[in-house]
């Protein structure tokens, strides 16, 4: 006969066991009646959209061009004596920079001078001869006029001469005297008219004489005054400031003069040229948002422009557009627009490849949208995920005009006060209800699990009781 001995608990240990597992259990009874609870609405933030005023800008390639440029050629033949210059550096207007041998330009300068001398003096010698051929024509005048005043008298002698010899009063002889006499006067008035004709024309001779050699000095001044320029071509100075390159030609080079191959090349930098090219789509794109009313612009094409080098850093000066070319470019469909920049420091070297930032003009009702809400589908068009008044969410189709920093310029499919869904989109879709809340407000499940991490422990609360199978005051004995 075999006894045993049950395990007995304490009252006060078992109790509280007890009442837990009735209170799990009836839990547990609830939970299976209940059902699986249903999940809240998704947390999503969302940006309110709301217009502002944005200056709009275009970037444009081009490349830098000098302000003026002078290619160097000889206007002389000759021997380079001496290059006078600094390759790579700044030259003034009028500064010399070749010396072509002189020796013949002297030369023929001396002898233009000589000729001119001749010409001077035969100019000279002319106006006398015409002084003596005036004179000349003075005496065959006065000369004349002494015959006509010898011949009166003899003339009325000669008609009462013939009055008389009819009544026998004179001689026949005194008559044929007188009428002979007369004769004679009459043929040294003849003879003084034909010296004065002659007088006359010796003067229209030495009158052409003076002319002819005046021409002759004007001609000769002439060749003395090419004879000069030539000279001074042997000095070929700069056309214009600025800074000049390498030498085609080194001293004892010869040269003649309009040859084709430049001697230097001088290019002014300060300031300097942007060209430039825009479509003429675009220019038309702007026109009309002009005329629309969607852009305002004081001026068309009037304002500052800004500059993008290489390094893509910002050029510290600003330009202006000065001018757009008036052709089109039949080959890229673009016309070029020149902008001028001050280039103190020589910065901007010509060739160089920069990017020209333009202002179009001010959109006053801009609609901006960060990057992060704008998706794309299969088609590639640009859509964003809007939340209605009933917090549902839709598609909508949207219309990109251009990036503006890390922003979409939106010119339609939005407007101001549209709820767009900037963080979550990629847990709900089209139809979906969701809890909006703005960006940067932190959502309701984060600030609760913030608020119970930072609960203090509950006073009250009682640590767990060790198993009662292994304490040490509670053996279980079997026999």
């Amino acid at each position: 006969m075999s006894h045993c001995k049950c395990l007995r608990l304490p009252l006060h240990i078992v109790t509280p066991a007890l009442l837990s597992a009735v209170l799990l259990l009836a839990g547990c009874k609830k939970e299976e009646q209940a059902g699986p609870a249903q999940s809240p609405p998704t947390e999503v933030s969302f940006i309110e959209i709301k217009t502002e005023s944005v200056t709009l800008k275009k970037e444009l390639p081009g490349r830098t061009a000098p302000y003026m440029v002078a290619v160097i050629r000889p206007q002389a033949s000759g021997i380079i004596t001496k290059r006078l210059f600094t390759e790579g550096t700044d030259v003034q207007m009028g500064d010399v920079l070749y010396e072509i041998d002189p020796s013949n330009y002297e030369a023929a300068q001396n002898s233009a001078e000589a000729a001119l001398n001749v010409a001077k003096a035969n100019h000279s010698t002319s106006i006398a001869a015409l002084g003596a051929v005036r004179a000349t024509l003075s005496a065959a005048k006065a000369a004349q006029s002494r015959a006509i005043a010898n011949a009166e008298p003899l003339r009325l002698r000669t008609a009462r001469f013939q009055e008389l010899l009819s009544s026998k009063a004179v001689s026949q002889q005194d008559y044929d005297d007188s009428a002979a006499a007369l004769k004679q006067a009459e043929a040294g008035i003849d003879s003084a008219e034909a010296g004065v004709i002659s007088a006359e024309a010796d003067i229209q001779r030495a009158e052409a004489a003076v002319k002819a050699a005046a021409a002759a000095i004007e001609t000769a001044e002439a060749a003395l005054a090419q004879a000069v320029i030539n000279l001074a071509y042997t000095k070929i100075t700069a056309p214009i400031s600025g800074r000049i390159g390498r030498s085609a030609v080194t001293s004892g080079a010869l040269v003649t003069a309009h040859q084709p191959l430049p001697l230097a090349t001088i290019q002014q930098l300060n300031p300097i040229y942007v060209d430039v090219p825009q479509s003429t789509a675009e220019l038309l794109q702007l026109r009309r948002r002009l005329a629309d009313g969607r852009l305002s612009q004081n001026g068309s094409y009037g304002g500052q422009a800004s500059l993008l080098l290489e390094d893509n850093s910002e050029y510290q000066l600003k330009g202006m557009i000065q001018f757009r070319e008036v052709s089109v470019n039949p080959t890229t469909g673009s016309s070029i627009l020149r902008l001028v920049f001050a280039n103190p420091k020589n910065e901007l070297l010509p060739g160089m490849f920069v990017r020209a930032v333009i202002d179009e003009g001010t959109n006053n009702d801009a609609i901006l949208v960060p990057q992060q809400c704008v998706s794309r589908n299969t088609r590639g068009d640009a859509m964003a995920m809007v939340i209605t008044a009933n917090n549902t969410v839709e598609t909508k189709m949207l219309r990109i005009d251009r990036a503006i920093g890390n922003k979409w310029l939106v010119s339609d499919g939005l407007k101001a006060g549209d709820r767009v869904i900037v963080e979550g989109s990629q847990r709900i879709r089209p139809g979906s209800i969701v809890n909006p809340v703005p960006e940067g407000q932190a959502p309701a499940a984060a600030t609760a699990a913030e608020a119970e991490a930072l609960a203090p422990a509950d006073a009250d609360s009682t640590p767990a009781a060790p198993d009662a199978a292994t304490t040490p005051d509670n053996p279980t004995t079997t026999k």
